[in-house]
């Protein structure tokens, strides 16, 4: 009697009930449940590339009044030219005296010039039609002097040069400075002075010969200072009825005066400067700038700048080792009127690299900023470096100081990271470390600082470039050695009110958690869930923010169990799902009103999700996800909420409207079923539930009649389903998907078939529709490949030959060939593949023993113990 019982139990074991008594691990179980306890995997969210290159996209929270502009207009006089001169290490006090003016009608004096007026707006604005077409605004004149030459030009040119050059020298202090005052900005404390007084011919020839273009340039850019402290050019003035004629030797104070004052320029000029240095600068540089004041062709001018770039780094004159580097930044800001991005690019590889600061390292970044922002430069910019410029400009400058210079040089980065090559180029060049150090000291800025807004900004562009950085697999790499993720909570934690910031890093998090290293390493960041809580509760209606946070907690529920566990355990964590599912289902609704009042109710639903339903396909994964924790999921199971949500979904979406929506609710309803809790809302609402499969278990989509299957499979373990199955013919629908050929497929029929054969009444459904010799071409087809259905199927049948009295009224014309079968099936030798590497084999030989084994061999006694031979009479001869 006992032993009859025993038998009852094991042959009516329900659908999925373990078959091995022994007790097993929560991951065993898991394994073993095969398919019914599922995650669900889902598309990323699509992020659309923005038309336009920007400082911030379309969807920027920030007002326009409230952002940096990403369109300004950049002049020369955007740059400070009194920031690139060199300080002087005497501050003098304003000359209290005026200048004389010196006349002298001499003939032998005629080559030196009388002071003129100032020249008129028109002549001071007159250039060359083709150089002026260059400029998109009016010349601000000539840095450099049209007459120098380098000084082993001077000899020969000297004569045709020197009316020009004691022209120049003549001039009285307020002609000059009148000339001057359109390019060179000047103080109370820093006057520039031109010496105004006459030299005898035979001198000034002595004078040109060696110093005239060192002269001319001191005169032009720098001051020297005597040992007494004043200007070399604040000498006494001598009336011109004191000069002596030429030749005559006797002591003239006023030659000799301006003697000195020539000395004293020519070694202000050598100050802190070698012979190299002032050869350098006189071979190699001057004749380039030179080029670029006179030059008319864009061709041109670009080689021209390509030139006095590798010049400069040949000698190691980069940066602000060159003490005549205002006169050269000077040059090279007046040439950026001239319209032409090419050339730009060279100015601004050139400015940035001679290390400006202030305003002017402000209108340089701004000047990359806009050249990157036209697409078609990537290639110019490919080919001419500049991105190790503005990666210099992040590693050096001071972030506080220079925060809006840093904003538009990240600015421009950004723009480059567009571009594929750039973007891998970055990588190469240490990008991701800089960044993450850039953003480490922009977290150590408290939001009581004044700069603390002003680095929202710079962070957004931060984020933005980290965001692109992210696909490419070296770059994951180094976010994930370099600790990206403790600073991006960071970041995330301090400007959480700051939804642009926000959204780039929960972007860069949800490319990232794609990938199980960083998931991983994610999940370790404890805070992250309560950050992303804050984040749901605080921005609910922000779609393009909730959708990425939902997929992210959808990767980190997928394959850790720890996170599930924990993201369950924080407060509020399934109320703010629950309060997402209702916001975002009832717009879905009001959508679906919308377009069916604009379309016609006979239009078909759009191919892809709507904005809404998106949302509600990644909620359900997470609460899928979720529920494979047996802890979590039991709890859910009775969040009655949570059930009717799911449900509702099977009621008023079609799998044509959603079919990822209406099966992820349908898995998440079959795993929810799993769990056999007190106040199981699964329980509660099975009859309602087995309506809404019906209607998908009738569609067309062989993906939603698979999941109804599956679902019908867990609840069939009531009597009131099974019941509902025969009421409504289900039960011959699942002997035809037998013939499906496909093993999930079968696996899920076979389940459902399997909890009917439980109850005797309903045995013999399985003689219809010829459900015995499907079930035996199944275990033929896929038992050596899969003892799991393999084992199903053994358990089906025998349920099935409980009462069995013949084998053949039983299994009919069936029961040799699966007499045939179980035997060869139990048969170690032949069932089990040795071929298959050693891990697969011992992997199905633990099924193959577990699983099939003992079922099988139950069921082969019973099948021969009833199955008898036929008796051959035999006639003598």
């Amino acid at each position: 009697m006992q032993a009859s019982k025993n038998k009852n139990t094991e042959k009516a074991e329900p659908f999925y009930r373990l078959s091995v008594p022994k007790q097993k691990t929560s991951s065993e179980i898991i394994n073993e449940a095969r398919n019914v306890l599922r995650t669900l995997r889902t598309r990323r969210p699509f992020t659309p590339t923005e038309d336009q290159r920007k400082l911030f996209g379309s969807g920027s929270s920030r007002a326009p009044q409230n952002r940096p502009p990403s369109v300004f207009s950049l002049h020369a006089s955007s740059f400070d030219l009194a920031e690139s001169r060199p300080v002087s290490g005497v501050r003098l006090s304003p000359l209290d005296h005026k200048p004389v003016l010196v006349t002298c009608a001499k003939d032998e004096y005629s080559s030196i010039s009388l002071p003129k007026p100032p020249a008129s707006a028109a002549e001071v604005r007159k250039v060359s039609s083709a150089r002026a077409r260059l400029f998109g605004r009016t010349s601000q004149g000539s840095f450099l002097s049209a007459k120098m030459v380098p000084p082993d030009q001077n000899e020969e040119k000297l004569d045709s040069e020197e009316p020009a050059m004691m022209n120049n020298l003549c001039r009285s202090n307020n002609n000059c400075l009148e000339e001057q005052r359109s390019y060179t900005p000047f103080n109370d404390e820093s006057r520039q002075l031109i010496c105004n007084e006459c030299i005898s011919k035979s001198e000034r020839e002595d004078f040109l010969k060696g110093t005239a273009g060192k002269f001319l340039f001191q005169l032009r850019g720098e001051r020297s200072v005597n040992s007494d402290g004043r200007f070399a050019d604040e000498e006494q003035q001598f009336p011109c009825d004191q000069m002596k004629e030429p030749g005559i030797n006797s002591s003239r104070p006023r030659i000799t005066g301006c003697k000195r004052r020539v000395t004293g320029l020519e070694d202000e000029t050598r100050i802190n400067e070698s012979e190299e240095e002032e050869s350098f600068w006189h071979i190699k540089i001057l004749p380039i700038l030179h080029e670029l004041e006179k030059e008319d062709n864009i061709e041109n001018l670009c080689l021209a700048c390509t030139k006095l770039y590798q010049a400069l780094n040949e000698e190691n004159m980069l940066g602000k080792r060159l003490k005549r580097r205002s006169v050269l930044l000077k040059t090279l800001y007046k040439l950026v009127d001239v319209d032409s991005d090419p050339l730009c690019l060279k100015l601004a590889k050139i400015i940035l690299a001679m290390k400006v600061d202030g305003k002017n390292l402000l209108s340089v970044c701004k000047l990359a900023f806009k050249i990157c922002r036209n697409e078609k430069n990537d290639y110019i910019i490919q080919n001419d470096r500049l991105l190790d410029c503005l990666l210099d400009v992040l590693r050096t400058e001071d972030l506080q100081k220079n925060n809006e210079a840093l904003l538009y040089c990240m600015g421009a980065i950004k723009l480059m990271s567009g571009n594929a090559v750039l973007l891998n180029e970055m990588v190469n060049k240490g990008a991701v470390e800089m960044l993450l150090q850039l953003m480490k000291q922009i977290n150590n800025i408290t939001e009581n600082d004044t700069y603390f807004s002003n680095l929202g900004h710079l962070l957004v562009q931060l984020t933005a470039t980290l965001r692109n950085l992210a696909d490419l697999p070296s770059a994951r790499r180094q976010l994930l050695c370099s600790g990206a993720v403790s600073e991006l909570c960071a970041a995330l934690e301090q400007r959480v009110d700051d939804k642009d910031v926000c959204i780039y890093i929960v972007r860069i998090f949800s490319k990232l958690s794609f990938y199980n290293d960083f998931c991983a390493a994610l999940a370790d960041c404890s805070r992250c869930y309560i950050l992303f809580l804050a984040l749901l509760n605080k921005y609910q209606k922000k779609q393009d923010l909730v959708i990425r946070i939902i997929f992210i907690l959808g990767n980190l529920t997928a394959n850790n169990n720890q996170a599930r566990e924990q993201f369950f355990k924080e407060k509020g964590s399934v109320n703010t799902l629950i309060s997402l599912f209702q916001t975002y289902h009832e717009l879905d609704l009001n959508g679906r009103k919308r377009y069916h009042e604009k379309e016609g109710e006979g239009k078909t639903h759009p191919k892809d999700p709507s904005e809404a339903e998106d949302v509600l396909i990644k909620l359900i994964r997470v609460l899928a996800n979720l529920s494979i924790h047996p802890s979590v999921g039991a709890a859910l199971a009775a969040a009655h909420r949570v059930v009717e949500l799911l449900v509702t979904v099977l009621e008023y979406k079609s799998i044509d409207d959603c079919e990822e929506l209406v099966i992820n609710a349908a898995t998440t309803i079959n795993n929810l079923s799993y769990y056999k809790v007190k106040s199981s809302a699964v329980q509660d609402k099975k009859l309602h539930i087995a309506e809404m499969l019906l209607k998908l278990l009738m569609s067309n989509n062989m993906d939603g009649v698979v999941e109804a299957v599956r679902v019908f499979g867990n609840l069939s373990q009531y009597h009131e389903i099974c019941d509902f199955i025969i009421q409504k013919k289900i039960y011959k629908f699942m002997i035809a998907l037998l013939d499906a050929k496909n093993q999930d497929v079968c696996f899920s029929a076979c389940g459902v078939l399997l909890n009917l054969t439980v109850d005797k009444n309903k045995r013999a459904l399985l003689m219809e529709e010829g459900g015995i010799g499907k079930l035996v071409d199944c275990l033929q087809d896929f038992g050596p490949a899969d003892w799991q259905l393999a084992c199903l199927i053994c358990k089906t049948l025998w349920n099935y030959s409980e009462n069995i009295t013949s084998a053949a009224s039983c299994f009919g014309e069936d029961t040799d060939t699966l007499l045939v079968l179980l035997t060869s099936l139990l048969d170690e030798e032949v069932a089990l593949d040795y071929s298959l590497d050693r891990d697969l084999r011992d992997y199905q030989k633990l099924y193959w023993e577990r699983e099939f084994k003992p079922v099988a061999e139950k069921l082969l006694d019973r099948i021969q113990s009833h199955h008898f031979l036929p008796t051959v009479t035999i006639t003598p001869f």
